[in-house]
């Protein structure tokens, strides 16, 4: 089992689904775990899963990520508990409607232009001191295939993981040469709430539990990765195999 021990991360969408598993290993692996989310009640059941799971209190941030103006401020706030960070994961994600383009509800694209790509842009800016600063400063950022192969009615969603995969990409070009390391990991189809939304018709059964795929991304997290800017599929983040 990977080792977090000292290590200070922090997990967006970590109220529910990819994000909680994510948060919940991390704390059981020894992590100091700042979980943000916007349910409160989602943000306390994480609670008490990390120290059901034999992990630290968490810290709970009650953000909505649309409102972008709070998340300039969160690298004051870890510094100022923590003395930094070295892990970000920004597994939060909002479908939206699926709607051919042409009928989309603009003020549902830009929600998931905001919370899908726009809250990630404002965590990096924020956060990019603190993981330069920290010995193996690591961010990794959930996508899925949308973001990369057209299909009808995903537009909205689609877009706004493709412009998160590009953003990404540039900041692994910017930060080379540094100890930080950034990628892209799509857990492909989960249980989750999202994906019920998306395919309300479908087994759920037949999809893998959240709990492995958390422990593969978190191969992506630790100070023994070294890939960096590469888009990573569950079951590759611990072999150090990837693409764009």
């Amino acid at each position: 089992m990977l080792d977090f021990t000292g290590k200070t991360a922090l997990v967006t969408g970590a109220s529910r689904g990819l994000g909680q598993a994510v948060a919940v290993a991390l704390g059981s692996a020894g992590a100091k775990v700042v979980a943000l989310a916007r349910t409160k009640g989602g943000l306390e059941q994480t609670d008490d899963l990390i120290r059901q799971a034999g992990g630290q209190a968490p810290t709970l941030m009650q953000v909505d990520l649309h409102e972008l103006p709070p998340l300039a401020h969160i690298s004051n706030a870890l510094l100022d508990r923590f003395g930094g960070l070295d892990i970000l994961v920004g597994a939060a994600g909002y479908l939206g409607q699926l709607m051919p383009v042409g009928q989309s509800d603009f003020k549902v694209v830009e929600r998931a232009m905001t919370i899908n790509y726009a809250a990630n842009m404002m965590l990096i800016q924020s956060l990019d001191s603190l993981l330069r600063q920290s010995q193996h400063g690591r961010a990794v950022f959930a996508t899925c295939r949308a973001g990369v192969e057209a299909k009808p009615f995903w537009g909205s969603y689609g877009a706004s993981k493709a412009a998160l995969n590009m953003a990404v990409q540039c900041y692994a070009e910017e930060i080379k040469g540094s100890q930080v390391k950034v990628n892209l990991y799509d857990p492909g189809p989960l249980p989750t709430e999202l994906r019920k939304a998306a395919m309300p018709g479908e087994d759920r059964s037949l999809l893998p539990p959240l709990e492995p795929v958390a422990k593969d991304l978190l191969h992506l997290c630790h100070a023994s990765c070294e890939t960096n800017g590469m888009l990573h599929h569950y079951g590759e983040a611990g072999t150090g195999h990837g693409g764009l």
